[in-house]
């Protein structure tokens, strides 16, 4: 099979996902969307977090041209994406403790809204996270692959996972490994879809919750790009009006 072949199978793959998500998730993305309105019309905040490369989903959601001002990333040292050495975030993924104690020292606070990513949503660190938000008062929105809850076992020492402690569970659809393509000549699965597919989900989120506050009449704190004519002032004042919601600016 040719290198352009598997391309265009992956693209086939991914676009199957989606198209997945969009008709399976419908309700709960609009129940994800409804709790992030709420927050954000009660002048709330909502954080955004994620281990390893599901912590590239969380991140697009943080100043990003179109998305809300509001949205900020919850980062645990070490497990910030893939920094060096990368292995350290998966270590670190599976300690009990680690997540209680770094949200009690986040400015998260109850009535917020926690968004919880996690693909396979057996590790320690996101179930804690989950579970200790919640108690804390957080509304927790859990982006996660069901398919592990039923192919793997927890790794956390209460024996759940991440979609047990969540007010709300958006299923990726992704399988468990992550890849989407085999072939006879290549002896490993490849073809990782869950960054695609997630965050996609989750910029439907917040498009459906910025809709959701237009239709309330309250005006979406929405940031644009600072590459086109006026973006930049235009941000300044959005950011200025929510000053004491925004913490990934210093």
């Amino acid at each position: 099979m040719s290198e352009n072949e598997l391309a265009v199978r992956f693209f086939d793959r991914a676009i199957e996902l989606l198209a997945l998500v969009r008709d399976e998730e419908a309700e709960p993305i609009s129940r994800a969307a409804e709790l992030v309105a709420d927050c954000v019309a009660a002048g709330g905040r909502v954080f955004a977090y994620g281990a390893g490369h599901s912590a590239l989903a969380a991140q697009d959601l943080v100043y990003r041209a179109g998305g809300l001002a509001v949205v900020n990333l919850l980062p645990v040292p070490g497990a910030v994406g893939v920094e060096a050495p990368a292995t350290l975030g998966s270590a670190l993924e599976r300690v009990d403790g680690l997540a209680t104690a770094v949200l009690d020292h986040s400015p998260a606070r109850a009535g917020d809204v926690l968004i919880v990513i996690s693909l396979s949503g057996r590790n320690a660190l996101p179930v804690e996270m989950a579970r200790h938000a919640g108690e804390s008062g957080l509304h927790v929105i859990g982006v996660t692959s069901l398919a592990y809850a039923v192919g793997t076992t927890s790794r956390h020492s209460s024996g759940t996972f991440l979609k047990d402690h969540c007010d709300v569970v958006l299923d990726n659809h992704v399988p468990v490994g992550d890849t989407v393509l085999t072939s006879p000549d290549i002896p490993a699965p490849f073809a990782p879809a869950s960054t695609v597919v997630i965050s996609a989900l989750l910029q439907a989120v917040i498009a459906a919750a910025a809709g959701e506050l237009a239709a309330r009449g309250v005006e979406p704190p929405l940031l644009r790009s600072g590459n086109v004519d006026g973006g930049t002032e235009w941000n300044e004042r959005v950011l200025a009006e929510n000053a004491d919601r925004v913490f990934y600016r210093r």
